[in-house]
């Protein structure tokens, strides 16, 4: 990982295991508070479009959410203390109600590492059985499980997984995302 001292360590040291510890539960405190942060999060003309829906590890929804995950998402995220799935109403042709569920997410993301957890964003799921298991009502849509939980033992996971958790964590250099201009001219800051 290449250091980027001028980042809070919140950002700089976050990342997304697979590794969870399958014996810590989540104090119900701390689900509040990530969800505070998510419920903080900015929003276009205050609409506060996200919900979420939570299980905690061996309740009926985290086993109903673990079901729709993706067999390759199944190996590992039932070890997490809780699967969170995000949701957000669908509208033809707003494009903020998707923006603004990342944002919420990204809080989310940030108060867990200040709480000594981790998130996992996953899109392998089957979001059509969300919706029938839950009862999400029309115009919703699931966009992303979280897995969050406390660090888990890497050697616990499946050979093909232990490397990439112990993969460097690598960004594009700024020079690629970030332009001036015009497209692909590098932002010279």
């Amino acid at each position: 990982m290449t250091s980027t001292p001028q980042l809070h360590p919140l950002l700089l040291e976050r990342r997304s295991p697979r590794a969870y510890d399958a014996v810590s539960r989540l104090d119900g405190d701390v689900v509040t508070r990530l969800l505070e942060a998510a419920r903080w999060a900015p929003s276009a003309m205050n609409r506060q479009p996200w919900r979420f829906l939570v299980g905690l590890r061996d309740d009926e929804t985290f086993k109903g959410v673990f079901d729709a995950l993706a067999p390759g998402n199944q190996t590992w995220a039932g070890s997490a203390g809780a699967l969170v799935v995000a949701l957000a109403p669908v509208t033809e042709g707003d494009k903020w109600t998707a923006y603004e569920l990342g944002l919420a997410v990204g809080q989310l993301t940030v108060q867990a590492h200040a709480e000594g957890l981790f998130v996992h964003q996953m899109g392998g799921f089957d979001a059509a059985q969300v919706k029938e298991g839950f009862g999400v009502p029309e115009g919703y849509e699931a966009y992303a499980v979280l897995a969050v939980g406390t660090l888990g033992d890497v050697a616990e996971l499946p050979e093909h997984l232990q490397e990439r958790e112990v993969a460097p964590r690598e960004r594009l250099p700024l020079g690629e995302i970030a332009f001036s201009g015009s497209w692909g001219s590098p932002l010279a800051a």
